[in-house]
């Protein structure tokens, strides 16, 4: 009976922590915080990382060009819109959102060419930054 124990114990002390690291790496290898167009998967298989693989960029930089490019297409009041309900969404992204916020302003006055009309969207998202990018876009 207690050679039959001690195998017992043996054998669950060498597959448990194999059973739970494959678990953990199975769990993580879909990336639920990815923005919905994009469906990003880790290749968590992978042995070494290879120089040539493009590096996976951070959720706050997706985020920035997406609003960057909708800044563009629409006005500088949908894409503050957009940064205040991604940061309230995902609060990960609020440490990011004055950086955000600024380099908005600094493109709502590249695109108007006019300080005072990129201004005139100015809204308290992330503590004002936006306006703070327009007045240092000069």
């Amino acid at each position: 009976m207690n050679h039959a124990a001690r195998h017992i114990g043996r054998t669950l002390a060498l597959v448990l922590p194999v059973v739970l690291v494959l678990s953990g790496t199975l769990a993580v290898t879909r990336v639920p915080w990815a923005a919905p167009s994009e469906s990003q998967i880790l290749a968590a298989s992978s042995g070494t990382a290879s120089s040539s693989q493009p590096k996976a960029r951070a959720a706050h930089e997706v985020l920035r060009d997406r609003l960057l490019t909708e800044l563009q297409e629409k006005d500088p009041g949908v894409a503050l819109t957009h940064l205040q309900e991604a940061t309230e969404k995902r609060p990960s992204l609020a440490g990011h959102c004055m950086e955000i916020a600024r380099a908005l302003g600094k493109a709502a006055v590249a695109k108007y060419g006019s300080v005072r009309r990129a201004h005139a969207y100015s809204r308290p998202v992330c503590d004002t930054s936006f306006a703070t990018g327009v007045i240092h876009a000069n």
